[in-house]
Order: C-alpha cells, then structure tokens, then sequence
C-alpha cells in the first residue's frame, strides 16, 4: 500500500543510486545552468527537459526513480499550501461556474479532437478518445491497456502534447506578465518552528494514503494540498519552504518529463508528432476560448485561467503557476477537478461507443 504511495522499496533504492539516474543529474542541471545564462523562460525547468528529452531520443540510459518524483510532488503541494485560508474557500463558492466550464471543454475537446485524429490520422475509435483526452495520461494508459487499445500512439500524443504545452505556457507568460520568478530573499526561514515541516510531512503521508485508497487523482499533490491546508487553516501547524526549492522542483519535474522519451524511438515520434502537434493546437485554442470564456465568472487573472484550461501536465503547470505566482491554489484545484472530469467522462465514451457497434 505505502509503496505505491511513497514508493521506498528496493529497486527504486537502487535507481536512486544508479548511473542512469546520476546520468539525469550530471545532464540537467549544467543544461538548466545554461540556460539560465542565456535568459530563457523558467530555465530551471526548460533547459533540463529540453536537453534530456534529445538525450533519451539519443539512447542514453536514463531513468527518473518514483521516489524523487514523490518527494518533489510533496514539496509542490507545501508550497501550493502556504496559499490556502478561509479567504480561499469563500472564494471557492465562485469555482463552481468555472468547474462546469471545465467540464463542457473536455468533452467538447474529446469529440472534436478524437473526430480529427480518426479522419486524417487513422486512429481507431478508441486510440483517439484516449489521445483527445485533455490530460491524465498516467490513468488513461492504464485504461487504454484495458481496451486493448494503441499504447504508443495514446502515450506519444500526450508526451508531444505535454512537451509542446510546458514549452509555449512559460514564453506567453514572460511576454505578459512583470512577474519574475518568485525568489524572497527577505524572509528569515530559521526562525520558524521546523517541528512544523514535520507534521506537515506526516500529516500529507497520511492524507496521500487515505486519497490513494479512494482513488482521488494526483493524490500527492492532493493529499499534501488537503493536509497542508487543513493544518495552516486550524492554526496546528504553518511552515514555509526557501523560495529556492522552487528551482529544485523545476530541475527534477523538468527532468522527468524528458525521461518519459526513455523507451520511445525518433521514427515513433515522428509518425505521430504532426497530427500530435494538430491534435495540440486544437486543445490549446479550446483551453483559451474556456480561459476567456472563464472570465465573465470569476474576477481571475487571464494567465492564471490559461493556466488552470491547460490540456495537460498538472505538476509542471502547478510548478509554473509557483514560480510566476499566479494564483496556484486556483490552478491545482482546477487541474485537479480536470483529472476528476476526465476520468468521469472517458468511461462514458467508451460505453457509447460499445452501444453504437451493438
């Protein structure tokens, strides 16, 4: 059970210590360096993901251990923490409308996305609802598998799609927003209470296991989200992590993005990356007609709404709405909600799709 939530068993022990991982490491962070250097948006996260991206389609071995990922999720879900108040849940009566709106674009997405990529991309009826799907693709494989449906092509478009996604949402927000990188030199971090950070800590195990058992999606960044929130709103307990962790969480989440092209092949992405890149323009332009759409309902920044209708990757777009500071309560609980819908409305596709071959 735990091992699935936190996953500290043996062979990710062993990946942790691995060439393949310090191979990631030795990689990334002289490429986010670089990148820094030369004034590229958010370089922490870009430069890594860019560079092992190449490397992993290049053949060398590299791996991303589950443990890492679980410790960087728990981190982002801190931060994310230190946003939640009663303020926030008053305002959260008003997320209703932008919920339901959320809800029409996935399903507009899906049938819109999934006719295009059955017509000109020969996807199967199937391959195609799970490749339109706006996100969640770690669920949907396992689904698609169920289905006995094309992993490859499901897993290829939404890796395009994420890359394409996390590479663009950085430049548009640097090109529209005065807000740097969110860096706090001011604040004195060793002055707080650190026995705080430790119930955080084990509070968020908890809530991750309870959230895992009933099947809440992204229950690490959820279930660090509830635990933290519910602790600072009761006044138990409030800690604030170095602003500096941020890059940390870039550096890594940037990273695993990259080494999900491990086992891919450029003749495999080829095949699919133009109608991938299509299928991508689609959801983005969906994502920003419901971001516009979005505010006549709530008094919300435009970038944190784009943001929050983003077609997919809700850790890496979470960690941007961190480092930009736009609103990352909002934009988790909607990509939050958007796994929750999607999970609800897939199913139900495919049981229409049954109908309709009976």
């Amino acid at each position: 059970m735990i091992k699935h939530l936190i996953p500290f068993y043996l062979e990710n022990t062993k990946q942790f210590f691995s060439i393949k991982f310090l191979s990631v490491l030795i990689v990334s962070i002289p490429s986010a360096v670089v990148a820094e250097y030369l004034n590229i948006p958010l370089a922490w996260f870009l430069g890594p993901m860019i560079v092992i991206s190449i490397a992993a389609l290049s053949g060398l071995k590299i791996i991303m251990p589950k443990i890492v990922l679980s410790f960087i999720l728990i981190i982002l879900g801190l931060h994310i923490g230190n946003y939640i108040d009663q303020n926030l849940f008053n305002q959260m009566i008003n997320w209703i409308w932008t919920s339901i709106i959320m809800l029409i674009y996935i399903i507009i997405c899906i049938l819109v996305v999934a006719k295009y990529l059955q017509k000109f991309a020969n996807y199967g009826k199937k391959s195609s609802i799970f490749s339109a799907a706006p996100g969640a693709l770690g669920p949907l494989m396992i689904l698609a598998e169920n289905e006995k449906t094309d992993l490859s092509q499901v897993a290829t478009s939404h890796l395009i799609r994420l890359i394409i996604i996390i590479t663009v949402i950085p430049l548009i927000i640097v090109n529209n927003t005065d807000n740097n990188v969110l860096l706090n030199d001011n604040f004195n971090y060793l002055a707080q209470n650190h026995l705080n950070l430790i119930l955080l800590i084990i509070a968020s195990l908890f809530f991750i296991f309870v959230f895992d058992k009933i099947r809440i999606p992204a229950a690490l960044l959820s279930g660090t989200l509830f635990a933290s929130g519910l602790l600072q709103i009761t006044d138990i307990a409030t800690y604030k992590l170095p602003d500096e962790t941020v890059n940390f969480c870039l550096l890594i989440l940037g990273s695993s993005v990259g080494c999900r092209f491990a086992e891919k092949t450029i003749k495999e992405i080829a095949n699919n990356s133009l109608h991938s890149i299509v299928a991508t323009v689609i959801l983005v332009a969906l994502g920003l007609l419901a971001a516009y759409v979005a505010t006549f309902f709530v008094d919300t920044n435009i970038l944190t709404l784009i943001l929050s209708f983003s077609p997919g990757g809700i850790y890496e777009v979470a960690v941007i709405a961190i480092a930009f500071d736009l609103d990352p309560d909002f934009v988790a609980f909607h990509h939050i909600i958007r796994l929750l819908f999607i999970l609800f409305t897939v199913p139900i596709f495919l049981r229409v799709l049954e109908k309709i071959k009976k």
